[in-house]
């Protein structure tokens, strides 16, 4: 088509096309627009609790964002819990479909691993081997995600530096002078921590004891002075 121009030409430009970003260029994150794929990578953990004689089976599925991209990234797509105990088959089966769901919405999902973990049972939790307290079977399987938002590198492992252990095992061999005794290894009473101790509010280890008139975790550090 032939446009005809009546006036006078007095500026212009170049018209540039727009760059093709390339596949790999891009990054997809989750949101609840992704189908299923027919396969995805599952990893199942076991819960065994003194609550019931049968242990849980918990398996979360994920999905791989980003194959074959440096920002190749494994998300959790849906979870499911299988027990011979059907006593809580409702509620768990309630349970896996909300946090699946949350997983497919897409953003931020490790919240729901405080929200689960925090919640108590009125009738007690317990412990578990290594003197971990629980305190309800939800709080075990809230932290069941923690373990495998780590995997995924969803949730930074916490971990204490090097001079910190070191303090920790020059106040426990203070301890033990102090008591003449040394305290139990893991094997003889199920902790590895002194007779007595109590229950860390940060970590849930029964391991916080008075060491230089200040309550002090031997297992995750925390201290009443700081």
């Amino acid at each position: 088509m032939v446009i005809q121009i009546k006036n006078k030409i007095v500026d212009y430009s170049i018209k540039k096309t727009e760059a093709v970003v390339p596949a790999a260029a891009t990054k997809d994150v989750m949101h609840e627009e992704i189908k299923r794929p027919d396969e995805l990578k599952g990893y199942t953990y076991k819960i065994k609790t003194p609550l019931s004689d049968h242990a849980l089976y918990i398996t979360v599925n994920n999905i791989v964002l980003n194959s074959g991209t440096e920002h190749e990234q494994e998300y959790p797509f849906e979870i499911f819990i299988n027990s011979k105990n059907m006593e809580h088959f409702q509620w768990v089966l309630a349970l896996t479909r909300v946090i699946s769901a949350v997983f497919r919405k897409g953003g931020d999902a490790t919240f729901m691993v405080d929200e689960l973990k925090q919640v108590f049972d009125p009738q007690g939790g317990y412990f578990k081997k290594g003197g971990r307290f629980m305190p309800s079977l939800v709080a075990e399987i809230g932290e069941v995600l923690e373990t495998h938002m780590k995997k995924c590198g969803l949730i930074k492992d916490e971990e204490l530096s090097e001079t910190h252990k070191a303090l920790l095992d020059e106040k426990r061999a203070a301890l033990e002078s102090a008591n003449s005794k040394p305290a139990p290894t893991e094997e003889e009473d199920g902790t590895g921590y002194p007779p007595g101790a109590q229950l860390c509010k940060k970590c849930n280890t029964q391991a916080m004891v008075l060491l230089d008139g200040c309550m002090t975790c031997l297992s995750c550090g925390d201290s009443k002075c700081g």
